[in-house]
């Protein structure tokens, strides 16, 4: 007896019974990594900036989780393997406009944001419901973009104007100073804004730490003029911090006079700060010759 074509059609057997059981499992590893990619992208925000794909990916992992019910595990594998995939899909879209929107949201805070640049990331926007990733990461990026150069522009503009005046007084730092100093102009000259500003701002928060100015008040001036000129506080909202440090010789915020002599503190902490542009931003209208309610409990009258 010839036994091995017998053997031979055993091993065969086994083979295909091997590959049929196979197939037969149950797509555990599939249905987790698809459970895994949903979490992912509802985490990065997609159920806000890419509900499409996170519903399909959602839809499909439902399909899956049915089949394995009814034991058609091949169906069930497909759908998971899909599933995995639009859920990627959204993750990567969600991240993209989240990201996007919060430089934007940055920059429009800033007063700097590019006039385009909302319809661009309106354009990403559609193209996520549209289920289109590539078109929705591109202008999501492209906005991005956008939002981050307006940020460097505002904080170059702001640099430049301290720079200035810190030209002006390099006979006062110290040697730390001196060095900020000149690594702010290197980041200027490198369109570096941001770093350039948080170099700065600490030389002449340094410099102007408990120093007072005086100011002589000038026909067309008010304190939300004085208070925005560079040399004062570079912000016309910080007026009632002048308003208060002269409030024995000011009745009222609303009317100065030229020749007035005006005493300008430089040692305010960061919530007298707070504290003065919330007032500025909430009293009433400018009118003079009616002293503002709010402004005398502002000063404490």
């Amino acid at each position: 007896m010839n036994v091995f074509p017998v053997a031979r059609w055993f091993g065969l057997i086994g083979l295909v019974l091997t590959v049929a059981m196979g197939c037969a499992t149950a797509p555990t590893q599939e249905m987790s990594d698809a459970r895994q990619a949903i979490q992912a992208a509802r985490d990065a925000g997609a159920e806000d900036h890419a509900s499409q794909a996170l519903g399909n990916a959602e839809s499909l992992l439902s399909r899956a989780e049915q089949a394995i019910g009814g034991g058609r595990y091949d169906e069930a594998r497909e759908n998971a393997v899909a599933s995995k995939k639009d859920a990627v899909k959204a993750r990567n879209i969600a991240l993209a406009i989240g990201d996007a929107a919060a430089v934007l949201d940055e920059a429009d805070g800033l007063g700097f944001e590019w006039r385009d640049s909302q319809k661009i990331l309106g354009r990403a926007r559609a193209a996520a419901q549209a289920g289109d990733e590539g078109s929705a990461v591109k202008f999501a990026n492209l906005a991005k973009r956008q939002g981050k150069a307006a940020i460097e522009q505002y904080y170059l503009e702001a640099a430049k104007v301290m720079l200035w005046e810190a030209e002006g007084r390099q006979g006062e730092m110290d040697a730390a100073q001196l060095g900020d100093y000149r690594a702010a102009r290197t980041a200027y000259r490198n369109q570096e804004g941001r770093k350039a500003y948080e170099l700065i701002s600490g030389v002449m928060a340094s410099l102007r730490a408990g120093r007072t100015d005086s100011h002589v008040v000038v026909r067309g001036d008010s304190l939300w003029a004085v208070s925005a000129k560079a040399r004062i506080y570079d912000d016309p909202y910080q007026w009632p911090l002048i308003y208060q440090a002269n409030s024995s010789r000011i009745r009222d915020p609303d009317l100065i006079y030229p020749g007035q002599g005006l005493t300008i503190r430089r040692s305010h902490s960061a919530a007298e700060v707070d504290a003065a542009v919330r007032h500025a931003r909430t009293r009433g209208a400018w009118e003079s010759g009616v002293v503002e309610e709010t402004d005398l409990l502002y000063i404490g009258r």
